[in-house]
């Protein structure tokens, strides 16, 4: 009997078993090439929104070299100069204001021609300015207003100096007392404590090749090829470039420089209020030397998005389960938050009982929890007595997110049934791969039969499942349809599609802005008739633009950044 099959890998991606008279084939090659597993990259539609954003804050030059950036990857000076077209102390203005707010970092690499300086865009640091009142909202609610007002400082300017932040703390002030500026050193102590601000990255580190494995290459399982995932040159330049732990919230006595001259050379100590902190007399090439005569801090963008992570969980668990859960869930991340090595972790660390419960009683909401129910909360969060306090699943919890996001954008353009169809192929999708026949799914999904073709093409259509045909030949030649869903390839597509909504939404922002200037650009008082009418439009509009971006941005950080 002869079976062929259009696409390699079915009856290894989940097909459990084949009927005794099919027998397998050979896959080509082609085929193969598309089952590889690919890297989440940086769409173009990613790439226009962050460009967007640049170019809002600072303009057309400065949006042109960090696009430039985007597109081709790292660039030293010259090359960067000849990519944009753009005259040398353009490009160099630009990188300096780059730089200064943390979108660029650059680095140092060893080419035949000896060291050179490169370029690179940081991608999720641009994306972060949009973000810059939930950070200023999170310390809020964690620290203090006056907390929250330091750290406006830092993320208005991007680097600034423990002096420059008191000075600017006394202007804000308009009091130039020693009670402002010890409360402001303070403020300043608490949020390095916190984590919330962190000293800036080396000016320019040195990377270093790649390492490769010495000796005679072993053979490896195909699962482990496949579980081995490269660093990109981005996560190798920002971890060079990171200060060690031990002094990368380390505050010093003298924040300037020991030498005295040097510090009275130094006039970017004094700078007034609204003025952002600028190079101007400094080169590029001089960037390095000069950084190392003071300490410049900045906002610790990861940890911001770790206790919004957390907020997510704690927000789900509440929804799923109920507001005790969620207390000791919330209690149990942020007595662990310090000891978390990067954002995205898949399970909580280990914690005693009785420091669970220490944390969860000196909370406002957990104090009337008892010991009983704490030990509930944390076998209903864990699916198992805990032994050392808990190992909450946060990658399953965010899993579950990211399933009821995507579902809810499949309800909304195909219908219900199209959203129990999915949700079926999404809950049986196993690591390997389950495929079901359209048959299997039409009475699981409690679709009627023909109804369900019809809507599993639109969601191939439109790259939310995947199908393989199985054409068997017997006594009666017939051809099987199989679908599931690829996890990784289908949220990749609704991340590129939200990028495309927040893009499209920032432009029809702007366009609204540009054609209503008339109005706000007339004093409130003379705004009668018309003019009355198109305000309040206006306002309507942009409030609502307002929220529904803060909402895409929400969906955004599920997606890349949790």
């Amino acid at each position: 009997m002869l079976v062929t099959i259009t696409r390699p890998g079915l009856v290894r991606l989940g097909l459990c078993k084949l009927p005794p008279f099919i027998s397998r084939v050979s896959l080509t090659e082609a085929s193969n090439q598309k089952k590889k597993k690919k890297k989440m990259t940086v769409t173009n539609s990613g790439i226009q929104y962050a460009v967007q954003i640049i170019t809002k804050h600072f303009g057309n030059l400065v949006a042109k070299v960090c696009e430039t950036l985007l597109k081709s990857g790292p660039l030293n000076l010259g090359a960067l100069i000849r990519s944009t077209a753009l005259t040398p102390q353009q490009v160099k203005n630009s990188l300096l204001i780059l730089v200064q707010h943390n979108c660029v970092q650059p680095f140092t690499q060893e080419s035949k021609a000896g060291l050179k300086v490169q370029y690179m865009a940081v991608y999720d640091n641009i994306l972060h300015r949009l973000r810059f009142a939930k950070f200023l909202a999170v310390v809020a609610q964690e620290l203090d207003d006056d907390c929250k007002q330091l750290l406006a400082g830092l993320l208005e300017h991007g680097r600034l100096t423990q002096q420059q932040l008191m000075d600017r703390a006394n202007q804000k002030s308009k009091s130039n007392s020693s009670q402002v500026q010890n409360a402001a050193q303070d403020n300043f102590i608490r949020l390095v404590t916190a984590r919330f601000v962190e000293r800036c990255p080396a000016p320019e580190p040195l990377l270093e090749e790649a390492p490769e494995q010495e000796g005679p290459k072993k053979p490896r399982s195909k699962s482990a090829k496949m579980a081995q995932v490269s660093e990109t040159i981005e996560q190798r330049v920002l971890a060079a470039a990171r200060p060690m732990e031990a002094i990368r919230f380390l505050i010093t006595t003298n924040p300037e420089t020991d030498d005295p001259s040097q510090k009275s050379e130094n006039n970017s100590s004094s700078m007034s209020v609204g003025e952002k902190r600028k190079f101007d007399d400094l080169d590029i090439g001089e960037h390095g030397s000069n950084d190392k005569e003071v300490i410049l801090w900045r906002a610790n963008f990861e940890q911001f998005i770790r206790c919004l992570r957390h907020k997510a969980c704690v927000e789900n668990v509440r929804a799923r389960h109920d507001d005790g859960a969620a207390v000791v869930l919330r209690a149990v991340l942020k007595a662990t938050r310090m000891q978390e090595t990067k954002v995205k972790t898949d399970y909580s660390v280990p914690l005693k009982m009785g420091a669970i419960y220490n944390e969860v009683i000196d909370s406002a909401a957990g104090r009337n929890l008892t010991k009983v129910s704490v030990k509930a909360s944390l076998h209903l969060l864990c699916g198992a007595p805990p032994v050392r306090g808990g190992y909450e699943d946060l990658k399953k919890i965010i899993e579950l997110l990211q399933n009821d996001e995507v579902e809810s954008i499949v309800l909304k353009r195909y219908g219900q049934d199209a959203c129990r169809i999915f949700r079926l192929l999404t809950s049986q999708s196993k690591p390997a791969g389950q495929f079901f026949e359209t048959d299997k799914i039409s009475v699981d999904a409690l679709v009627d039969k023909k109804e369900t073709p019809k809507i599993l093409y639109k969601l191939w259509k439109d790259d939310y499942v995947h199908m393989e045909k199985l054409s068997l030949t017997t006594a009666k030649q017939s051809q099987v349809m199989v679908w599931k869903v690829h996890k990784s390839i289908v949220w990749e597509h609704v991340l590129d599609e939200m990028y495309h909504a927040a893009y499209n939404l920032v432009k029809r922002y702007d366009h609204e802005r540009e054609e209503n200037k008339e109005v706000t650009n007339t004093p409130k008082e003379k705004r009668v008739g018309e003019l009355e009418k198109k305000a309040n439009r206006f306002l309507g509009v942009r409030k609502i633009m307002a929220l529904s971006l803060v909402k895409l941005d929400d969906a955004l950080m599920l997606f890349h950044d949790f």
